[in-house]
């Protein structure tokens, strides 16, 4: 199967965050390493299937975690995704919590992004090939509905909804970040979902975001995140995120309807053809292939 063509049955990738660096109950899994011309992944994926549903795993921050949350690159991880034929992309993140009925240990399933990053590659596209889509709304609701069920059915506290604020870290955020951001509508904060979820769009590839509250951030009176918090409360998340992936495989419908997500650079590609740079269009093989030749 080509790059660019899209497979009637589902592939989910899964990008596992901060505690999640391996994904145990893989049926055939084989762990392969693929390169990318945007460089070098966080890592090489592993490929097997749950059932009758093929899953591809990608580690964010490398085994071990080995890479900070400004050095991922997250071209390179999406690019490799797409290469291994993914339909969908489930990032499963680490987050804090901006809300007191967000408290940790529960699940957040992302709709919106704030982004606060800076010096992150955030687009495939560049001068001689120019392209703009639309981010308006950022997550597949149907991946993040059905990622939503999955959880619930593996026993967690998940909330619908919530606005993710992208921080830059490596530091957590100061006292007077944390209330800003909450003035701002921000729900949870995290150091890595962007830019990844833009990086998956131009991608054509529908991205939900699970996110696993370890800490309410630093905006509450005299208390402040601290790492081996975050990792008492990451250590049972983390089990919890390997059941809600074996939820997701039960209650996928086997054969996968179309998104029109499929097809976001319709349109989007602005560059005439006479003037496209044939590097990059090269680099963009999986990315944009099928737009690029339409």
């Amino acid at each position: 199967m080509r790059a660019d063509e899209r497979a009637p049955r589902w592939r989910i990738g899964v990008i596992g965050g901060s505690g999640l660096y391996d994904f145990a109950g893989l049926e055939d899994a084989q762990e392969i390493a693929v390169s990318s011309p945007f460089g070098e992944p966080s890592g090489p994926v592993t490929i097997g299937r749950i059932g009758q549903i093929d899953f591809v795993f990608l580690p964010r921050h490398g085994k071990g975690h080995r890479l900070p949350p400004h050095e991922i690159n997250a071209r390179a991880n999406i690019d490799v995704l797409k290469r291994c034929g993914v339909t969908d992309v489930l990032a499963i993140s680490a987050i804090g919590s901006l809300r007191e009925d967000l408290a940790p240990g529960s699940f957040v399933a992302v709709d919106q992004f704030i982004d606060r990053t800076h010096g992150r590659v955030d687009t495939f596209f560049g001068d001689g090939l120019v392209a703009h889509v639309s981010m308006a709304d950022p997550v597949c609701a149907r991946l993040a509905a059905l990622a939503a069920n999955a959880a619930e059915a593996a026993g967690a506290v998940v909330h619908r909804g919530g606005c993710y604020l992208a921080m830059q870290g490596p530091q957590f955020s100061t006292r007077a970040e944390s209330r800003m951001y909450r003035g701002w509508g921000a729900d949870v904060i995290g150091m890595t979902a962007l830019p990844e979820a833009r990086l998956a769009r131009e991608a054509e590839l529908p991205y939900a975001l699970l996110g696993m509250v370890t800490d309410y951030d630093s905006w509450r009176e005299g208390e402040h995140v601290e790492v081996a918090d975050v990792l008492r409360v990451m250590a049972a998340n983390t089990a919890l995120a390997r059941e809600t992936i074996a939820r997701l495989a039960e209650i996928l419908p086997i054969e996968r309807v179309p998104s029109p997500i499929d097809h976001a650079l319709d349109g989007a590609i602005m560059t005439a053809r006479s003037q496209r740079d044939q590097v990059l269009a090269a680099k963009l093989g999986a990315i944009a292939s099928r737009a690029l030749r339409d």
